[in-house]
């Protein structure tokens, strides 16, 4: 697929999905508490989603069965929600994707239930900035290896690994359009970005080793040695300066 730039139309719209996307994921962030089932996440997702007139992406996308991942401490990614109940001293990812009018948002957080160690929390905080300055980095004329070196280089000079086999991607009028956007690299290098590319850039990051494995369902990744991770996503838009956020609430 070709990397696509947005015209001025097609951006006010990828505005208004990603807006949207943001308080969905918002909502379900506040929502999290000991006690409750993931599957109940997975509800209030879809009544968000219906209130502001969107269709949840991830339902049914390559037959992924929910319309929100959430993953719970050595989960990366893509976890889905069921009958597991939410633990006090839990680390949640909250993975989301909506789309509006043909255009797609696609953002992530990670929350703390109660509390936890000071580790785990300089590991979610160490995840969220390292998305910064990826972001920091992603403006026109830098290059992608720009925007992985910033990430790896943020995560690793701190102490942790960031996880290398799953990457952000390009998004538009679908979830995943090219380029891929690896959260390691080297500055300098990939393909130059341009003024009107809208990308999803998301780290995810583990306080152990950064492989990982994938459960015998298919679907969710874990850390494979056990660690815990952290996943924070934006989608953006390439502007001359600094880059748009068009999933901040």
């Amino acid at each position: 697929m070709a990397v696509v730039i947005k015209s001025s139309r097609e951006l006010e719209l990828m505005r208004r999905a990603g807006r949207s996307t943001a308080v969905v994921l918002k909502k379900l962030s506040e929502s999290v508490k000991p006690g409750m089932k993931t599957s109940q996440l997975d509800e209030i997702a879809n009544e968000e989603a219906r209130m502001l007139g969107g269709r949840p992406t991830f339902k049914g996308y390559q037959g992924f069965p929910a319309s929100l991942c959430v993953s719970i401490n050595n989960e990366i990614v893509h976890g889905i929600p069921g009958e597991r109940v939410i633990q006090e001293g839990d680390i949640v990812s909250l993975d989301f994707g909506l789309e509006i009018d043909g255009f797609q948002g696609d953002t992530a957080v990670t929350v703390a239930v109660g509390a936890v160690s000071p580790e785990v929390t300089r590991l979610i905080d160490v995840t969220r900035d390292s998305l910064q300055a990826g972001i920091d980095a992603a403006r026109h004329g830098n290059r992608i290896g720009d925007v992985s070196a910033a990430i790896q280089e943020y995560v690793e000079t701190r102490g942790f690994s960031v996880i290398r086999e799953y990457t952000g991607h390009g998004i538009g009028r679908d979830m995943h359009e090219d380029p891929q956007i690896p959260n390691f690299g080297r500055a300098g290098t990939g393909l130059v970005l341009k003024k009107g590319m809208t990308i999803a850039i998301e780290p995810m990051v583990t306080n152990g080793r950064w492989l990982t494995r994938v459960g015998n369902d298919r679907w969710v990744v874990y850390t494979a040695d056990g660690s815990l991770a952290a996943h924070f996503e934006h989608t953006i838009a390439i502007c001359d300066g600094q880059a748009e956020i068009l999933t901040a609430v």
